[in-house]
């Protein structure tokens, strides 16, 4: 065994141990994770293992689109839409940096096209229309793209009776689209309504942070309205809020629990609790109808 092999060993089998630095510090080669909540290291396999929920203090970490899709739809059953539609620059828009360059960085890095993937799947044997945004691109920002791939979305589950699930990670409305973007709310919310008078279930996942134009629409219409534990839920800022109000806003304000006290959440969820939660949900709420099954 070499040096380096050895090392490595010594590493794996090590106890967790909790970080006596700040939440800043590095996390080294990459083997180690540290909570940004509780400062608990942990090695990364385990911390994925877990569905990146820290075991110390429950702090759930943000995760991107395929991991979600992983953690939600039977493996190998998810089916994606649209993948073709790309976003455009229609008011050639530039700030400090051209908002083509943001895109084709963004593009870069994710290996998406935007900031939300739809499809098709099953779960525990069960058909579902799933779209899942991805923060990772522009912040999970809503453009023209995000609304018409979610209006797909939801009207291909309306066509085949399928129940629908979205999980909301986004900053809002993509400014960088102007009123193209904000008219994607009204959009989206017209086709869940459509939905919703076809009686079928519609359930967001609203995932830290789920905000502005999203919070608005689609994020806050669901039949049952769910969210991860510690989720950042909310219009407008914290601060642009006190200084409106010229009040000091409530502890906790506009997170996922405090929301569910006040109403606006039905239940908060785990992410590891998920799967098995949304399974009973749907058939507890008859979500699943037989036509849906006959055309799945």
């Amino acid at each position: 065994m070499s040096l380096f092999d050895w090392f490595a060993d010594r590493r794996k089998n090590a106890p967790v141990v909790r970080s006596s630095q700040g939440p800043e510090a590095e996390e080294g080669d990459g083997l180690w994770s540290k909570c940004p909540e509780c400062g608990l290291v942990v090695y990364r396999k385990d911390l994925a293992a877990n569905a990146h929920v820290c075991k110390g203090c429950g702090h759930h970490q943000r995760i991107d689109s395929e991991e979600r899709i992983a953690l939600i739809a039977d493996p190998g059953s998810f089916e994606p839409l649209d993948v073709e539609l790309a976003p455009t620059d229609p008011l050639a828009f530039k700030d400090r940096r051209g908002y083509a360059d943001r895109l084709m960085d963004s593009q870069r890095s994710t290996g998406l096209r935007d900031a939300v993937v739809t499809g098709l799947c099953r779960l525990d044997g069960m058909p579902l229309a799933l779209g899942v945004m991805d923060f990772r691109f522009m912040g999970g920002s809503m453009g023209s793209v995000v609304g018409e791939k979610l209006t797909r979305l939801t009207e291909m589950a309306t066509a085949r009776r399928y129940p629908l699930v979205i999980v909301c990670a986004s900053g809002g409305a993509r400014m960088q689209e102007g009123m193209l973007s904000l008219m994607q709310m009204a959009k989206i919310s017209a086709a869940l309504q459509r939905h919703r008078q076809s009686e079928l279930l519609y359930m967001p996942l609203l995932t830290h942070p789920t905000t502005g134009g999203v919070t608005a629409s689609f994020a806050m219409l669901g039949d049952l309205i769910l969210a991860e534990p510690g989720a950042l839920i909310g219009f407008a800022g914290r601060r642009v809020i006190e200084q409106t109000l010229r009040e000091k806003l409530p502890e906790g304000f506009q997170t996922a629990e405090y929301l569910q006290d006040h109403g606006f959440v039905d239940l908060i969820v785990a992410r590891t609790d998920l799967r098995t939660t949304l399974a009973e949900l749907l058939r507890l709420h008859g979500g699943v109808s037989t036509a849906a099954m006959a055309l799945s």
